[in-house]
């Protein structure tokens, strides 16, 4: 794994476990993972030839260009990126490792980007996993996907995240990007959120939008109610 985020989100998921094989997703307390949430999604992946999104970030529906709750995970693959990753699902939950996925995320104009995807298997309510609670990075300059979304993904590389690779500290996070989210509707795309910055733009922040403040008036309400918030959809 290469982004310090990568490694954040993987310790958090070993830490949660309390000694099973997977965390449930209802262990997931969008607190402790808050500076994350914009980049997360949640996999369905009953079918691993075909899994589905119950939950993408808004930062993830504006880089492809659509609302990716409910749409298959595998549509925005080339043909054979898409073949090897489903055997590769079915591996990483088989042997409950979370999976790192290296990929050439390229637009219409044929411009690219490098990302890395990080997949942890959970279950949800016990049983075996059937679940990932992922995480999207870019490795290399955004400037390629400003202004526009992603036609497809090409796999460079895969591998299974071994437990005892070494881990960045949750204290080294990077700061929030200095931008307040304003939501605001787009015609062409209700679901995004107008980004302004404060300051200079910051290109390598994906935005943030309608899922974490989804996250956030679930926390303030839990607050309120003095229970602890989970994931549970």
């Amino acid at each position: 794994m290469k982004h310090k985020n990568s490694h954040l989100l993987v310790g958090y998921w070993s830490r949660i476990r309390r000694g099973r094989d997977v965390p449930d997703q209802t262990d997931i307390d969008p607190r402790a993972i808050k500076r994350l949430l914009s980049y997360a999604f949640i996999l369905d992946c009953e079918n691993p030839t075909r899994p589905v999104y119950r939950l993408g970030g808004t930062a993830l529906c504006e880089r492809f260009g659509l609302e990716l709750k409910g749409t298959g995970f595998l549509s925005h693959w080339d043909a054979r990126s898409a073949l090897s990753l489903a055997g590769l699902l079915r591996q990483s939950l088989n042997t409950r490792k979370p999976l790192c996925l290296s990929s050439v995320a390229v637009t219409a104009g044929h411009d690219a980007t490098e990302l890395e995807t990080i997949l942890t298997p959970v279950s949800f309510n016990g049983g075996a996993p059937r679940r990932f609670f992922g995480l999207v990075q870019m490795l290399s300059d955004p400037t390629p996907l400003i202004g526009r979304v992603i036609a497809y993904e090409k796999l460079v590389a895969s591998r299974l995240v071994e437990e005892d690779e070494p881990r960045h500290d949750e204290d080294n996070l990077p700061p929030p990007p200095t931008t307040r989210v304003v939501l605001r509707s787009h015609p062409k795309a209700p679901y995004l959120g107008l980004v302004v910055s404060e300051d200079q733009p910051s290109l390598s922040a994906f935005a943030a939008g309608d899922f974490l403040q989804d996250i956030f008036d679930r926390l303030s309400n839990a607050a309120n109610a003095t229970e602890q918030p989970r994931f549970g959809v």
